[in-house]
């Protein structure tokens, strides 16, 4: 075999090696998706928002987060372990919201002095609406339905 035939040999499997590596590259990114839209249905997302769950707000899943009690009027409560603030601006009328600040994703810290605390950076929200009262966020807090069923709060 002289020189230029195992050059062209070469370049051959090359080509060859690097024509099946792109393959499963575009393989590999390709989507189940049969509209063809590589999002399953879905839009583009909040940075700051989870992923939607099963028993999440829009699947009805009834999870009890706190209770009635724990929630005081012109106020609100924490819970933390459904990452979740909510609020009851007048008395019977309950709001909840992600407790994740929509600036740069810090921990809701406390809801005090009428409004939803961040300590990262110094952002308020409104007790009703979630909406930045002082910056920097400029964008509201994530609403998550809850309903109230006898003394608890319900994530609806």
């Amino acid at each position: 075999m002289n020189t230029e035939e195992t050059v062209t040999s070469r370049r051959a499997l090359l080509a060859g090696v690097g024509a099946v590596g792109a393959v499963t590259v575009l393989a590999a990114c390709g989507s189940d998706d049969p509209a063809g839209s590589g999002t399953s249905g879905q839009g583009s997302q909040d940075p700051t928002e989870p992923a939607e769950e099963p028993g999440d707000s829009t699947g009805g899943g009834g999870e009890v987060i706190g209770k009635v009690a724990d929630v005081p009027v012109g106020g609100g409560a924490l819970f933390r372990s459904a990452e979740m603030v909510v609020t009851q601006p007048t008395e019977g009328q309950f709001h909840g919201f992600r407790a994740v600040c929509t600036h740069q994703g810090c921990p809701i810290a406390s809801v005090d002095s009428g409004t939803i605390n961040c300590s990262c950076h110094g952002s308020k929200f409104a007790l009703d609406s979630g909406e930045p009262k002082n910056g920097p966020a400029t964008r509201p807090l994530t609403a998550r339905e809850v309903t109230v069923k006898g003394d608890d709060i319900v994530l609806a």
